[in-house]
């Protein structure tokens, strides 16, 4: 399939600028559970570290049978619609419902509260699966051209990025200013406000983005054998999950870390907002540079490039937690480095997914973009989940306590959690990368060429 883009390849901007709004409503209601849904339970509710971050993993496994099955229903959905756009907005509409809920645990005491807390979560994780899944599904169906999907992707990515960027700068003030004194209040109000942006951005999405090219491949549905064996069958998708789940869990235990490490290690809880909006920038360059470096690097280079850059985030925060903890310039340097690098690896890895869903109907002869695609929701939840469970027990076998004045070594503990742990998890990613995919140069121009062929 050759890559210059004719007229079913071209994506209009409206298109584009659309499918990226689509992003940022998604993402405001997404970032708050990662950002802060730990911090929520453990400072604001009470409920103890190591049960939070046992029940983020534990709740996960639900989704490696839950994520594959969704994407099973809407490969299989036929309207008017399309196949993505009507599961975009049910799915939105319900997990807005379940994102209140999550964050009103406060009103509940007791064993009351950890029956909510743990039915709430289960419940919020699945009504995400039935919104994200058809969203990420649509990049395929938007244009079969490479270079166009490596464009697409930098629209959602950017607005993604703008959403985090906000709720991780502005959130902690927002909640405090709408709570007014109560921060369990403030959490429930800033709910409510992103909720609004999730619906008109859902919205904008299904009238203005309509699929075009999967509709042209196939009518088939599938069943739920087909979902296991397509799974199975795809050696390049399980090479994708490894390196993206460990990528994402190294940068999302800097990200979980910093909120701790900030107010009780260092003692200036004000660097969060500061590490969160560097980092957000830096993360919208690292997606507009990403087609860039697609189009003038070898596309395997890109993946160490982004890994080397998350890696320096660590480095950085080791030099200054021994020569200036308290240092501002270098908190920002190691947001900017750690979040360039996600930029970058969050937009390779869509269009790498992507390019999973050809390597598959050229494997199998079925194309299923919808139940690969249901793998990046996985990841996203596994990575945060993997993440939360380090976090909850790290946190309590170092002697963390809640609002009081940590011990010396509980300081020396979060240092060596937020430093070192996802040094590790980032090196495997590199290993897995260099050792498992091969869905470039020549494979991929014989990928390409079977998918232009059945066109």
């Amino acid at each position: 399939m050759s890559d210059a883009l004719d007229g079913i390849d071209a994506i209009s901007t409206r298109t584009k600028f659309s499918y990226g709004l689509g992003a940022l409503g998604k993402d405001f209601a997404c970032s708050i559970v990662y950002l802060f849904l730990m911090y929520y339970y453990t400072d604001i509710v009470g409920v103890p570290a190591a049960f939070v971050g046992t029940l983020f993993l534990v709740v996960r496994m639900i989704d490696a049978v839950s994520d594959p099955v969704m994407g099973m229903i809407v490969d299989n959905t036929r309207s008017r619609f399309g196949k993505f756009r009507p599961w975009i907005v049910l799915g939105t509409v319900i997990n807005s419902l379940a994102l209140l809920a999550l964050f009103s645990a406060h009103l509940f005491t007791g064993s009351q509260l950890l029956l909510f807390v743990t039915v709430t979560y289960i419940v919020w994780g699945l009504t995400y699966t039935i919104m994200d899944i058809p969203f990420w599904s649509m990049v395929p169906a938007l244009s079969a051209s490479r270079e166009e999907r490596e464009r697409l992707v930098v629209w959602p990515r950017l607005f993604a990025s703008i959403a985090w960027t906000i709720v991780g700068t502005y959130g902690l003030a927002s909640i405090a200013f709408l709570g007014e004194g109560d921060e369990g209040k403030g959490f429930l109000l800033l709910s409510g406000l992103i909720i609004i942006a999730f619906v008109a951005s859902a919205l904008i999405t299904f009238t203005q983005v309509k699929e075009r090219v999967a509709t042209q491949v196939t009518s088939e549905r599938f069943a739920f054998g087909d979902v296991i064996a397509i799974l199975r069958n795809n050696d390049q998708l399980a090479s994708l999950i490894g390196c993206v789940l460990t990528f994402n869990i190294g940068t999302q235990l800097v990200g979980g870390f910093a909120i701790y490490y900030f107010s009780y290690a260092i003692g200036k809880p004000e660097l969060f907002p500061m590490f969160a909006l560097v980092s957000g920038i830096a993360e919208m360059l690292g997606i507009f540079i990403f087609p860039w470096l697609c189009r003038h690097l070898p596309r395997h280079f890109t993946w160490y490039i982004a890994s080397v850059f998350a890696l320096a985030c660590s480095l950085v925060l080791l030099a200054g937690s021994i020569v200036a903890p308290e240092s501002g310039v270098l908190v920002a340097v190691a947001g900017a480095l750690l979040k360039f690098g996600g930029g970058i690896a969050n937009g390779l890895g869509t269009v790498m997914l992507a390019d999973v869903v050809d390597y598959g109907h050229y494997k199998t002869g079925k194309r299923s973009e919808s139940i690969i695609f249901s793998v990046q929701t996985m990841l996203v939840k596994f990575a945060g989940a993997f993440a939360g469970f380090f976090i909850g027990v790290g946190l309590s076998l170092i002697g963390y306590v809640p609002n009081e004045i940590q011990s010396e070594a509980t300081v020396f503990g979060l240092r060596a959690l937020m430093i070192g742990l996802p040094v590790f998890f980032l090196i495997g990613s590199i290993w897995a990368y260099r050792q498992t995919f091969r869905l470039h140069g020549e494979l991929h121009q014989r990928v390409s060429d079977f998918i232009s062929k059945q066109r």
